[in-house]
């Protein structure tokens, strides 16, 4: 230490911590928030535009039907390699090409000429988005060690903003005429996100993703934390991804046209305050505690919503699921994180993967189920990973608290 630090007044030192703090971590925090807000609605307005590009590419159903995983594949793959690399590159790099490259991507969906080239720029804009989520998470670990629950839960919630907004504009552009208007003014969103990661330092942060060998990664691939978050997740993200997938379907024919189509708004709406309040009370219960009471909370809103609800008390039923299930995603990878946090960027790539394989493997099987029996059979099925995750999170606190 020199000799002016070691004589420098008490009060200018925090004086210039505070502004170090407000200009460093406040900063990224604000630049990743605003990221992750934009990223849920371009995520969101991919099942809303699929009208308007059947009207405007002239393509058959089982085209339209690569939509989702040419977005998801390059997503899952970026992540993946993120995580395997973390420690070893430079983050504040790796998260400029991933906020640079997503806003490109949807700028170039808006601009292409044909819907080869939109899958192509999905594609794109799938693999940079991987880039970045596979390393904004992990940074906000690292600058808020402490706070990872909160940090987490409010991280998803700006999430939930923008994906409840991406169909919202979508809506709006097809009512100004023209679809591409909201891939325009999405990408033009970007632009002070950029301007803002460009002028920031780098992130100052006490340590880091130490890097990643096989020694480690057989370690981290054998905490109980860890694996019950990826067990837990592809169970929770696979009912998620039933009620995103055919909530619209079942809607229909039970609620007005209009409303039957803004259901699964009003399930995503939830996910705001669901959030918000699960950030907020995962320091005050702990992750566990709070992953089952989550669950529990859950089960009663799925029975009433799909068992007992009719007309509006669908959409009452469904706010109710996405109040409480919202909160599950970031308070298990929270919990999984604290058990391993020097390698944060692994644990944020296994939930990725965990989460991507539930969204797949889930609302495909309900699609076998409802040919054969309609879609409240298979609605009424998703009881079974809602109750396998019951299983998981409650035998998890057992062991917490054995």
């Amino acid at each position: 230490m020199s000799e002016s630090s070691a004589t420098r007044p008490p009060e200018r030192q925090v004086s210039e911590e505070t502004t170090t703090d407000r200009s460093g971590r406040r900063w990224w925090t604000v630049a990743i928030f605003a990221y992750i807000t934009l990223e849920g609605a371009g995520l969101q307005m991919r099942g809303a535009v699929i009208p308007a590009l059947r009207r405007s590419f002239e393509v058959p159903e089982w085209q339209l039907g690569l939509v989702a995983p040419a977005g998801t594949v390059g997503y899952v793959l970026a992540v993946v390699v993120v995580g395997a690399v973390a420690g070893r590159l430079d983050t504040r790099r790796l998260l400029l090409v991933g906020i640079v490259g997503t806003g490109a991507g949807i700028l170039v969906m808006g601009v292409a000429p044909s819907f080869a080239l939109f899958l192509a720029a999905l594609l794109g804009r799938g693999l940079f988005t991987g880039v970045g989520r596979g390393t904004d998470r992990p940074l906000l670990s690292h600058l808020y060690p402490t706070q990872r629950g909160r940090i987490f839960g409010f991280y998803d919630m700006m999430w939930a903003v923008g994906a409840t907004a991406g169909p919202l504009l979508v809506a709006a552009a097809v009512a100004a005429g023209n679809w591409r208007l909201a891939y325009y003014a999405l990408g033009l969103a970007f632009v002070p996100v950029v301007a803002l990661a460009l002028w920031l330092p780098t992130p100052e942060i006490e340590s880091g993703d130490d890097p990643l060998d096989w020694a480690e990664l057989r370690r981290i691939t054998r905490q109980p934390a860890v694996l019950t978050m990826a067990v837990a997740l592809f169970l929770s993200t696979g009912f998620e991804g039933g009620l995103f997938t055919w909530v619209t379907t079942y809607a229909q024919g039970r609620l007005p046209g209009s409303l039957a189509t803004a259901s699964l708004s009003v399930m995503l709406a939830a996910y705001i305050p669901g959030r918000f309040a699960s950030g907020w009370l995962s320091e005050r219960l702990g992750y566990v505690r709070l992953a089952v009471g989550l669950v529990g909370l859950t089960v009663p809103a799925f029975v009433y919503t799909f068992f007992l609800a009719e007309g509006y008390g669908l959409l009452v039923g469904l706010f109710a699921i996405g109040l409480a299930l919202s909160g599950m995603y970031p308070t298990l990878l929270a919990y999984a994180t604290e058990a391993v946090p020097e390698h944060s960027a692994p644990v944020n790539a296994t939930a990725a993967v965990t989460s991507a394989a539930g969204i797949a493997v889930v609302p495909a099987m309900m699609g076998f189920v409802i040919s054969d029996t309609g879609v409240a059979g298979a609605m009424r099925l998703l009881a079974l990973p809602l109750a396998m995750l019951a299983l998981v999170l409650s035998f998890a606190l057992y062991r917490r608290v054995r």
